[in-house]
C-alpha cells in the first residue's frame, strides 16, 4: 500500500481540496502498489477540479504559469508557475500517472482516465466521449426534409415575411441549417430572437411533414434545464405562436397549430427519480419523439447533456438554443461553450454556403467562409441583432464591452453613463445606494410590488377571476424590477442583502412591523421541484391574502405563481410549499432564463472567485431597460471582475 500523506498540508492545494477528493486519494492509496506521490496528488487535484466546474485536470494548465488554476478561482492571486508539489514538470506528471495503475485510456475500469495532456475522472471521460460520437452521428444524418430544397424554400419564405434587421437574416439561416441537419444549435445574446427563431423553424418542419404525408405531424417536445426557463420559454414560445398566427395562411395556420407550447424541464422530460442518477427514459427506453429543443443549453453540464443524448431516438433531432456567453452550468463542463467555440466566425465551407442558398435565398458573407470548416461549424448559427436593446444603448454597450474584456471602455461607460445605465456606489455604511439604485423607488422599486398588492386588491365578495387577475398585476410588477448579486451568502450576498432591504421596507411601513415570515406583498423563490404542486426550482410566487371561507370576515396568506398557461395562476397555501426563501436578492446564477425591466446588479465589496465576465454580462443582460450596477468595493474589483473569464479545462469536443 502507498503512503498516503497529509493532502491537505499541500502547498496551493488546500484551499481547494474537499473531504471528498481527500477520501478518494486515501482510497487510492490503499489499493495502489508502489505508486508515485505525485500520481496520487495528481489524482487528488483532479478531483478537487469538479468543484470549480472542470470535468478534467489539464496538465498543460497545471504545469504552466498560472499553476492549474484559472484566474479569478480561489487561490489564484499571485500565483507565478506550477503548484511547488508538481515534480519535473509536464512530462514528470505524465510519467508519474504512466506509473499508476489507477490511470487507464478508458478501456478498462481504471477510476482515471488520461487522454493527452488532460486526465479525468473516468465516469466524465466518458460520458465526454458518448456526447461526441452522439452528435458526429446526428451531423451526420440527413433529415428527410433536406431532399427537397425548393419546399424548403417556399416554407421559410412563407414564415418570413418581414424584411430582416440586418443582411444577411441570420434567423432564416439558422432555420435553414436546422433544418438539414439532426444536430444544430441556434446560439445568440438576449433578445436576439432564438425563441422566434425556433418557432418559425417547428412551423416549417411541421409543414413539410404534412408535406411529406406525415398526416399525424412530427412529435415535438420543448424543454430546459429549469423550471424558471422553462417558464419563461413557455410565456415566450406562446407569444410568438400568437404573432405568427395572426398574419398566417390557412397552410401554415395548420401547420402552427401543431407547435406545442408546453415546456417541459430536462429532469421531468427524461424522468428523473429521487436519490438516484437513474431516468426513466434512457438508451434501452428512448423517448418516443422526431424533434427536441431545448433552450438555455448554456446550463446543461455533462452528465445532464450525456443523459439527454442517451434518451433521444437515433432518428430525431436535437436543436439547442443558448448564449454561448452566459454563465455555464453549475456542475461540471461548458458544453455549449465548447461546441460554439467558433461561432462568431462561422467557418461556414462553400458547400455549406451553396445549400443554404438553394434552402434559404441568403448568402454567406466572405467573412464567414472557411474551406477548413468542421462538421460542426455547419451545425452552429449565431444570431447577430438584438431586439431586447440596441447595440448602442446603454446596456447594449456595457454588455459589449465586458463580453470583449475591454476595461478601459467599461470603466468610461460608467464615468459618463449613457440612458438606461448608472452606477451606484455604495460605502460607509450608508444606506443611500438603496434609493440611488432604484430599490426604494415608488414607481419602480419594491414599494410598487407592495402598493399594487395593497391598492389594487379586489372586493372581498369579487369572482374568482377577479382574484386572478389582482395576481398577474402583482406578478407583473414583481418581473418589473430585480436586484441580482454575485454570491449567495455574506453581507453583499443574496441572504444578507435581502435581510438588509426587507429591514429597510419595514422602516418605510412596507412591510409589518411584527415579525412574521408571511405577509403580503413578500416575494419568495421555491428551492427544490415539487411535481405534485407544479413547482419548481427557481419559481418565484408572492404571498398575498385572500378571504378565508372558514370566517365571513377573516383573511389568510396563499402563494401566488403563474400558471403553465398565460393567464393562468397557481394559489398555494405557505403550509404546503417546498423549501422557500425571500427574494428580494437574487443571485446572477439563479437569475438564468429570466428578464426584468429594471435590474440593480450589485457586485461583492471584495474578490471573489465567482465574480468573472461572464457573471457581469449575464447578469446585465437580464435588464431590458435599466441597469444600476451596485459598487461597494474599489474600482479595480470591477476591472477584476472585467478581466476574468471563466476558462474551464474541457476536451469534451476536441480531446
Amino acid at each position: 500500500m502507498t503512503e498516503f500523506p497529509d493532502w491537505l498540508a499541500f502547498d496551493r492545494l488546500e484551499e481547494d481540496v474537499r473531504d471528498l477528493d481527500v477520501a478518494f486519494g486515501r482510497l487510492l492509496a490503499c489499493q495502489a502498489h508502489g505508486v508515485p506521490a505525485l500520481a496520487l496528488r495528481l489524482a487528488v487535484a483532479c478531483s478537487a477540479r469538479l468543484a470549480h466546474g472542470h470535468p478534467c485536470l489539464d496538465l498543460d494548465i497545471l504545469c504552466g504559469p498560472d499553476g492549474g488554476v484559472p484566474a479569478g478561482e480561489a487561490g489564484a492571486q499571485g500565483r507565478a508557475g506550477p503548484p511547488d508539489w508538481v515534480e519535473g514538470g509536464l512530462d514528470g506528471c505524465l510519467a508519474a500517472l504512466a506509473a499508476a495503475d489507477f490511470v487507464g485510456d478508458g478501456g478498462g475500469p481504471e477510476p482515471l482516465v488520461l487522454q493527452g495532456h488532460r486526465l479525468y475522472l473516468a465516469r466524465y471521460w466518458r460520458a465526454g466521449r458518448r456526447i461526441r460520437e452522439d452528435i458526429g452521428r446526428r451531423l451526420a444524418l440527413e433529415p428527410p426534409e433536406a431532399r427537397d430544397p425548393a419546399l424548403i424554400r417556399a416554407w421559410l419564405d412563407a414564415v418570413f415575411t418581414d424584411p430582416p434587421p440586418e443582411t444577411p437574416d441570420w434567423q432564416k439561416l439558422a432555420c435553414a441549417t436546422a433544418l438539414l441537419h439532426g444536430f444544430s444549435i441556434v446560439t445568440g445574446g438576449p433578445g436576439t430572437g432564438k425563441t422566434t427563431t425556433v418557432v418559425r423553424l417547428l412551423a416549417v418542419l411541421q409543414g413539410l411533414a404534412r408535406a411529406r404525408g406525415l398526416e399525424r405531424g412530427l412529435r415535438i417536445r420543448l424543454a430546459a434545464p429549469t423550471g424558471k426557463a422553462a417558464a419563461r420559454l413557455n410565456e415566450s414560445i406562446a407569444g410568438a405562436l400568437d404573432r405568427l398566427t395572426a398574419s398566417a395562411d390557412a397552410d401554415l395556420g395548420a401547420a402552427l397549430e401543431r407547435v406545442p407550447a408546453e415546456v417541459f424541464t430536462l429532469h421531468r422530460l427524461l424522468g428523473s427519480r429521487p436519490d438516484t442518477r437513474r431516468m426513466k427514459f434512457h438508451a434501452g427506453n428512448p423517448l418516443d419523439l422526431d424533434v427536441l429543443v431545448v433552450d438555455e443549453a448554456s446550463m446543461m453540464d455533462i452528465e445532464m447533456m450525456d443523459a439527454v443524448l442517451a434518451a433521444l431516438p437515433a432518428h430525431a433531432r436535437l436543436v439547442l438554443l443558448g448564449d454561448k456567453d452566459q454563465l455555464a452550468s453549475v456542475e461540471a463542463g461548458a458544453v455549449l461553450g465548447e461546441l460554439c467555440a467558433r461561432a462568431q466566425d462561422g467557418h461556414y465551407t462553400p458547400a455549406q454556403c451553396d445549400r443554404l442558398r438553394e434552402c434559404c435565398g441568403e448568402i454567406v458573407p466572405e467573412a464567414w467562409r472557411d474551406p477548413a470548416g468542421t462538421a460542426l461549424d455547419q451545425a452552429v448559427v449565431m444570431l447577430r441583432h438584438s431586439h431586447r436593446f440596441q447595440a448602442d444603448s446603454g446596456i447594449g454597450r456595457f454588455a459589449a464591452a465586458v463580453n470583449r474584456g475591454d476595461a478601459p471602455d467599461v470603466a468610461a461607460l460608467l464615468r459618463h453613463p449613457p440612458d438606461g445605465l448608472s452606477l451606484v456606489r455604495a460605502r460607509g455604511g450608508s444606506d443611500a445606494w438603496l434609493r440611488d439604485s432604484g430599490i426604494l423607488d415608488g414607481h419602480a422599486g419594491y414599494p410598487a410590488l407592495f402598493r399594487v398588492a395593497r391598492d389594487e386588491r379586489p372586493e372581498r365578495q369579487a369572482s374568482p377571476a377577479d382574484w386572478d387577475r389582482w395576481a398577474r398585476a402583482v406578478l407583473a410588477q414583481q418581473g418589473r424590477f430585480q436586484v441580482l448579486c454575485a454570491l449567495r451568502d455574506g453581507p453583499w450576498g443574496a441572504r444578507g442583502l435581502n435581510r438588509r432591504i426587507e429591514s429597510r421596507l419595514r422602516a418605510e411601513g412596507w412591510v409589518p412591523v411584527a415579525e412574521q415570515s408571511w405577509y403580503p406583498g413578500r416575494p419568495v423563490l421555491v428551492l427544490r421541484n415539487h411535481a405534485a404542486l407544479g413547482l419548481a426550482n427557481g419559481d418565484i410566487g408572492v404571498a398575498l391574502p385572500v378571504p378565508d371561507p372558514a370566517r365571513d370576515d377573516g383573511w389568510m396568506i396563499r402563494v401566488a405563481f403563474a400558471g403553465a398557461s398565460r393567464d393562468a395562476v397557481r394559489w398555494v397555501s405557505p403550509a404546503r410549499l417546498p423549501e422557500v426563501e425571500t427574494v428580494y436578492a437574487l443571485t446572477v446564477h439563479k437569475s438564468q432564463g429570466s428578464e426584468f425591466d429594471r435590474v440593480a446588479l450589485v457586485l461583492p465589496d471584495r474578490r471573489s472567485p465567482l465574480l468573472t465576465r461572464e457573471l457581469l454580462y449575464t447578469g446585465a443582460t437580464r435588464a431590458r431597460c435599466a441597469l444600476a450596477l451596485v459598487l461597494p468595493g474599489e474600482d479595480i474589483l470591477l476591472e477584476h471582475a472585467v478581466r476574468q473569464a471563466t476558462r474551464r479545462a474541457g476536451g469534451i469536443w476536441n480531446p
